[in-house]
């Protein structure tokens, strides 16, 4: 994916294994699976029954871990994460899973999302005596379990997830538990597997794979589940409400071999590409080519709806280390050129259609037409398998603010002329929902469209009163 270049990322992934000798190392396995999900830092906290140890660190799963940390990490479970830095920054404070130990207990807690009530939250806290190690949303999470007065542990979990808006999938671990928790939208993904005795949570199905468990279904919203070495069970924190899954996550993040809702993501991303052909209209061209990796499967779609023969036109270096921000134009552009090259014999004297799942701030989908264009295609169409992205994400990407999004500002005309593209053409809202396969009238398989609709499943600025403060008021 080309996130790294376009500024376009998601906040994390987790992984969690219940009742497996080696669960450290099948947790690795699993953060390799879920590598696209978070390249900034990555963690795994082991419990053996007695207590719990934390190995983690910034950087990808390959420089975090090695043969002698995983075998330091003995347990039976453990859960696990890679992040990328959206909400409360970087550094290894933030690194998950964030681990407590207190004279009640221990626990570490990994998480997937964003809390948008997190700084109100955070506020009353502080206001009670908490005192937060990190900046991350998540801390919360345990603040608020430590201040209930709910009687037993898993009482406690219920409220303090309940207080919480956004969107979110938890991972909670003690010596002798596993808790699994998913919003009441189901705004992130989250699908629970098993692996002979043992039971396997995971944001995406690929991790299933990867270590041999099977699928036994997906996390439902506002589900609390509890898994002990007497098995699994299962609770509520709060109903479910309309199902607000990202549309996101169909379109750029998930990987292909993934299934959400038992949707392959290869299968709906080439319907997306199908459906753009469709709706492209007066489109002359000798080549379709798509940009690696997340646009193949569209450009694949597109392709074979279109009868233009697809081609591959743009190489992705899988060598290159992260690339940052450089002090000149020229060097900024090379940068690209470092991780993206197009293949000169195929684009050369062509009229190319360039597939990409997404336009964010313009500036990536410019340095792409100009290499084109460089390496001798005579015009490049871009179609977008997405519609354009107008409104700020607040549950997990990191497009926080409308001034980073080029479509909140400009007509599709006007971000064309940007970019420097022949012509340019967005899927539609209503072919994105089809292509999916989730109906907006189905309230079990709804869409989280925020981003391109500006119609926010949850509050977006929500105030929340603790139980706590609420008993102060009416004393």
């Amino acid at each position: 994916m080309l996130g790294e270049i376009r500024g376009l990322n998601e906040e994390c992934g987790v992984f969690g294994i219940w009742g497996h000798p080696e669960s450290a190392q099948l947790s690795y396995y699993g953060l390799h699976a879920l590598q696209h999900r978070g390249q900034e830092g990555a963690g795994i906290v082991v419990t053996d029954g007695q207590q719990l140890r934390a190995v983690k660190g910034e950087g990808l799963v390959n420089d975090v871990f090695n043969e002698e940390k995983l075998k330091s990490a003995k347990g039976n479970a453990a859960i696990s994460h890679v992040r990328y830095t959206t909400a409360g920054g970087g550094g290894i404070e933030n690194v998950q899973p964030l681990l407590f130990r207190s004279s009640t207990g221990t626990l570490a807690i990994a998480h997937n999302g964003n809390l948008v009530n997190a700084n109100h939250l955070k506020q009353h806290l502080e206001r009670s005596g908490s005192i937060f190690h990190s900046t991350s949303d998540t801390e919360v999470v345990v603040h608020l379990i430590k201040k209930s007065k709910k009687p037993g542990f898993r009482a406690q979990v219920k409220e303090a997830l309940s207080l919480l808006k956004g969107a979110f999938s938890f991972l909670i671990i003690t010596k002798d538990s596993m808790m699994v928790a998913r919003d009441c939208n189901g705004l992130r993904p989250l699908s629970l597997g098993r692996l002979g005795d043992a039971y396997v949570v995971a944001s995406e199905t690929c991790a299933f794979d990867l270590i041999g468990a099977e699928f036994i279904r997906e996390v439902e919203p506002g589900e609390l589940l509890i898994i002990t070495n007497k098995g699994i069970e299962e609770d509520r924190f709060v109903e479910a409400e309309k199902r607000a899954m990202c549309a996101m996550e169909y379109v750029y993040f998930a990987r292909p071999d993934s299934n959400i809702d038992q949707i392959n993501i290869h299968m709906a991303r080439k319907r997306m590409g199908k459906q753009l052909a469709k709706e492209c209209f007066g489109i002359e061209a000798d080549v379709v080519t798509g940009v690696p990796d997340s646009s193949i499967s569209a450009a694949i779609g597109f392709a074979e709806e279109s009868g233009i023969p697809y081609e591959l036109g743009l190489i992705k270096n899988r060598y290159t280390g992260r690339t940052f921000i450089q002090p000149t134009q020229e060097l900024r552009e090379r940068g690209v050129k470092m991780k993206l090259s197009p293949v000169v014999q195929v684009v050369k004297g062509k009229r190319v259609i360039m597939v990409d799942d997404s336009i964010v701030r313009g500036t990536t989908s410019r340095r792409i037409v100009n290499m084109l264009k460089e390496a001798g295609a005579t015009e490049v169409h871009v179609v977008i398998s997405s519609p354009p992205m107008k409104n700020p994400c607040f549950y997990g990407i990191d497009t926080s603010t409308s001034e980073e999004l080029i479509a909140s500002s400009k007509n599709v005309e006007e971000i064309r002329d940007a970019i420097g593209a022949d012509s340019l053409t967005f899927l539609s809202v209503e072919g994105l929902v089809e292509a999916t396969s989730r109906p907006f009238d189905d309230p079990n398989r709804g869409l989280c469209m925020a981003c391109f609709t500006g119609e926010y499943p949850t509050e977006i600025f929500p105030d929340t009163v603790l139980p706590h403060e609420k008993e102060l008021q009416h004393s």
